[in-house]
């Protein structure tokens, strides 16, 4: 039996046609998505068999030695007189397993838009604070950077004055400054946006002196063959001619800014992300600070995929 093929003057059995379709149908269940749920799967159990504890057996233990590890609070004794390690010296008893981290977690979100005290803020507090620091500070820090990578891409002299520099300063960690800076401004939030912008800063500075250096000629010649102003050049010339480029360097910029807003919030102690991990150790809740984590990695994904969305629609191809 011959059926008619997708293309023409092909033609496939019936066999043939169902190894086509059974092929396809198991390309398309092949999806990533799937793949990563089973290596979290994979993950999952891992940790939480690597963190099971096997109960108290206290044989081969004597009265005393039991009455010591109670006073400790390393066992308690429950009503039919059995002896249990203790829940809440478990806690702080090596690395917790993913049922503990959950348990934390919705405890965590169940509170997260109820403020206790005056450092006691939801998670959903906390990351907004996060949040407008970083983007006051990376915002902020963009617009310095391609404002002053634009003139020094226009003028060679002096892109060559000040590039050593802007060499010398790339490389300093953002957290270098913060003793200044809190010595300067003497306010923390202030303090912590600052850092954001100097880790924010010199990347975009950079390429985009770059991209505009490297820009086409043709471009800028046309434009003064239009005699266009120097704002008209810049607006339909420059930018788009050089916005690849200065994407390129706001994605670096971006994950150099995520990446030190936290640690100054735990240094500064100011109300945040950063702050929530820090505040977790200290109570040696580790439970909590694997939770602080999981935020910190969750809105950072979701910043840069919304980031990537946006760069999307300013970025070409020649």
């Amino acid at each position: 039996m011959v059926g008619e093929g997708w293309g023409e003057g092909e033609n496939y059995s019936t066999h043939e046609c169902m190894q086509i379709g059974i092929t396809m149908g198991s390309k398309q269940t092949q999806h990533p998505f799937f793949i990563s749920l089973f290596f979290l799967g994979i993950f999952l159990l891992a940790w939480h068999v690597a963190t099971i504890n096997p109960p108290f057996d206290p044989t081969g233990k004597t009265d005393e030695e039991l009455m010591v590890m109670e006073f400790n609070g390393d066992i308690m004794q429950t009503d039919d007189g059995q002896y249990v390690w203790n829940p809440e010296k478990e806690k702080v008893k090596g690395v917790p397993g993913p049922m503990t981290v959950m348990e934390k977690a919705w405890v965590e979100l169940n509170e997260a838009f109820v403020i206790k005290g005056t450092n006691d803020h939801g998670i959903a507090f906390l990351v907004g604070y996060t949040v407008s620091r970083f983007a006051v500070g990376f915002l902020v820090a963009s617009g310095v950077a391609i404002l002053v990578g634009i003139i020094l891409g226009l003028n060679q002299m002096l892109f060559r004055a000040l590039n050593p520099f802007i060499q010398i300063l790339k490389p300093i960690s953002p957290l270098a400054w913060m003793p200044l800076l809190l010595y300067t401004v003497k306010d923390p939030k202030w303090t912590a946006i600052l850092v954001v912008f100097m880790a924010a800063v010199w990347p975009t500075l950079a390429t985009t002196a770059f991209g505009v250096n490297t820009l086409r000629k043709e471009y800028l010649q046309v434009a003064a063959i239009l005699q266009l102003s120097w704002f008209k050049r810049l607006y339909k010339v420059i930018l788009p001619g050089a916005a690849p480029t200065i994407v390129n360097g706001l994605r670096i910029s971006f994950g150099s800014a995520l990446v030190a807003v936290v640690p100054a919030e735990m240094l500064l102690g100011e109300l945040g992300v950063g702050y929530l991990s820090w505040i977790e150790w200290n109570n040696l809740d580790i439970a909590g600070v694997i939770f602080a984590i999981l935020v910190v990695g969750t809105v950072g994904v979701i910043l840069d995929s919304g980031f990537n969305k946006l760069a999307g629609l300013v970025t070409y191809q020649e």
